[in-house]
């Protein structure tokens, strides 16, 4: 049995470390445990503070999935102070939800999971010429044509392809092997090129997938143009509670928002639904495909037992989250818990998330039985959001000092991250979640007539499955299925985004330009105490934020957040989380290589980390990966 340690895992704003027991005769992992290594303790910053900043402060718990957190904290205080926004601050809030939904999947596949699947040491190998061919088939074979219900023409938008001839893969080729044959792999660096994951591709395909990995680091960038216009910049755009900021006028050229910046949104969201359909799920699927053909469709984890949603996308402007004004007014009806999904639709349960349940202090709880925080009642005590405790309690590790740790204490506290459950239940959140939830629904015959979305995500799924020969049961909870019902997630998105810029210009035309309201801006009209909370479908899952108001000051907050679910550490009664589930549903083939526990861990897009270090089970350092570009890249081995 050998422990092997990989910290931090992520790539950018890390602070995640996880811990295996791998047996190296079968390359099972017998015992997992995944560690937030960071303290974000930005809910006793909210502590008195005044509600409507609150959304300015909370949105930077995060910066890679900027707005996520200032659009829940802006429903957190409204549905507290019962403030209805006009059907123009709806529309631009899915807008930009939309296009951070795209972006931050598209980033994500090819800046931050993709050299987990591609080599650029094995794209030295391809043929420039069969690479373009490759290229050509992809698009006809790979291809999924589904868009929305498209209202405003979009022909004359230009569409993004991708290159397609010998001579531009021969380049992109040249310059990575001067990367490679520099011994200075920069971006390249961190990672076992050797490992025989690799060999699962042609070299072809690792070429291809190169190339496109630089292309968007350019166009990647254009797609949050919608933030910049509607919020003022990107990241951490503006919003305020009651509507938007940004005032409209169609008539006047001076305006912030007019009709020669509408444009250039539009142009952003076609962008985003071109990058979509040409890049991201033809090389999406030809990669999944060829691990699924090799018999990789493990990684599942929690996936296979229990996953939640609350519902996304309000269609139009609604008054309260408690009083049912969100849940009867969703896009995306996937409010609700899908349980034993693994063991086929027929026998999984689904139970739906009602405007109860977000009330009831035994539906959503936090515990801390293995987190670094102090519960006065007891550490394995559940408690609601509401009355949620942010106290710090760090003992440190089971072996090594606070600041140089060899192995956590699992039999004690080990993460930073506190324990969410339903129903004093763990789950997983996340696009796979959405889609095993709406997919499980439509079979059971409780979406009798789905939105075009939900039309459009089952699609989706029945295209795959039939382009896998597998049953959605089979390869959705999977490591491979994860990564692919981000991409399809994706897809969806640049539809949505371009369906509620449609419905925004359409309401603009009948000479509406409210996007605020203020009849409860002023404190002196709310109540004593008021309760609030903000839901979201982030694009890494179910997000919520909880505010308590007493005397026009934030009296608590507490942020419940989709890593918090995926990602933390055990409960003795509840079992394993996402991440540590997943690891031992994960097979090793090479312990002192995990390559398959990275793989399986940024399936779920965590937070990440600027540099990757490495140790093994004698706590041996592997690789050290210096990114400070005044230094150099440094690596040991």
């Amino acid at each position: 049995m050998k422990r092997v340690v990989v910290d931090p895992i992520t790539r950018i704003e890390g602070h995640l470390r996880v811990e295996v027991n791998v047996d190296e005769g079968t390359g099972q992992v017998t015992d997992a445990l995944s560690s937030g290594t960071a303290w974000r303790g930005l809910e006793l910053i909210m502590r008195d503070r005044d509600p409507r900043d609150a959304w300015a402060y909370i949105q930077r718990v995060c910066g890679v999935c900027t707005t996520a957190h200032a659009l829940a904290s802006v429903r957190a205080v409204e549905d507290a102070l019962g403030i209805k926004i006009p059907k123009n601050a709806n529309y631009i809030r899915n807008i930009m939800a939309a296009t951070l939904t795209v972006q931050d999947h598209i980033v994500h596949f090819y800046h931050l999971h993709a050299l987990d699947w591609v080599s650029p040491v094995d794209a030295l190998a391809a043929n420039p010429e069969a690479t373009a061919n490759l290229q050509n088939a992809l698009l006809n074979g790979y291809k999924l044509p589904f868009v929305g219900p498209t209202a405003i023409p979009t022909e004359a938008y230009p569409h993004d392809f991708p290159a397609a001839t010998p001579q531009y893969f021969a380049g992109i080729q040249a310059k990575v092997k001067a990367i490679v044959e520099s011994g200075q792999l920069g971006i390249f660096s961190a990672q076992w090129w050797d490992h025989p994951d690799y060999k699962l591709l042609p070299p072809e395909v690792h070429l291809l997938a190169v190339a496109h990995y630089l292309e968007m680091l350019d166009k990647q960038r254009e797609l949050v143009t919608p933030h910049v216009v509607f919020g003022g910049k990107n990241p951490h755009p503006h919003y305020v509670v009651g509507g938007m900021a940004c005032s409209i006028s169609l008539n006047d050229g001076n305006a912030p928002i007019n009709t020669a910046r509408l444009a250039i949104v539009d142009r952003a969201i076609n962008m985003a639904r071109t990058l979509a359909n040409n890049y991201y799920l033809p090389d999406l699927l030809a990669i999944g495909t060829a691990y699924v053909k090799a018999g990789k469709v493990d990684g599942g984890g929690l996936a296979k037992t229990r996953v939640l949603a609350y519902g996304a996308y309000p269609i139009e402007e609604y008054n309260g989250t408690k009083s049912g004004g969100f849940f009867n007014n969703l896009l995306i009806r996937c409010n609700g818990v899908v349980e034993n999904f693994g063991q086929g639709v027929a026998n999984a349960t689904f139970t739906e998330i009602k405007p109860e349940d977000v009330s009831a202090p035994e539906v959503f709880t936090e515990s801390v039985e293995h987190g670094w925080y102090n519960y006065p009642d007891g550490d394995s005590k559940e408690i609601h959001p509401w009355e949620g405790i942010t106290e710090p309690k760090f003992t440190g590790p089971k072996e090594g000092t606070g600041t140089q740790w060899q192995t956590l204490n699992e039999g004690g506290k080990y993460s930073w991250l506190k324990t969410p459950k339903w129903r004093g239940k763990l789950c997983e959140v996340g696009p796979l979640a959405r889609y095993i939830i709406i997919y499980t629904k439509a079979q059971k015959g409780l979406l009798p007539e789905p939105t075009w979305a939900e039309k459009m995500m089952l699609d989706q799924v029945n295209a795959v499955s039939g382009a896998l020969g597998l049953a959605p049961e089979v390869w959705l909870p999977t490591m491979v299925g994860r990564t692919a019902a981000r991409g399809l997630d994706a897809q969806l998105n640049a539809e949505i985004n371009k369906f509620f810029f449609d419905k925004l210009i359409a309401n603009l035309k009948t000479g509406d330009t409210t996007v605020a309201n203020m009849e409860k801006w002023e404190p002196s009209t709310w109540p004593k105490e008021a309760k609030g909370v903000g839901l979201y479908e982030a694009p890494r899952g179910g997000l919520s934020h909880w505010i308590d108001i007493k005397d026009g000051k934030t009296a608590n907050y507490q942020c419940v957040v989709p890593t918090t679910w995926n990602a933390c550490p055990r409960d003795d009664k509840a079992g394993h989380g996402a991440y540590e589930l997943a690891m031992m549903d994960t097979h090793v083939a090479i312990p002192d290589k995990p390559l398959e526990i990275a793989k399986v861990i940024r399936s779920f897009d965590p937070c990440m980390a600027c540099a990757t270090h490495m140790y093994n089970a004698k706590g041996e350092r592997i690789n050290v990966i210096t990114t400070d570009p005044y230094s150099g890249t440094k690596i040991e081995k």
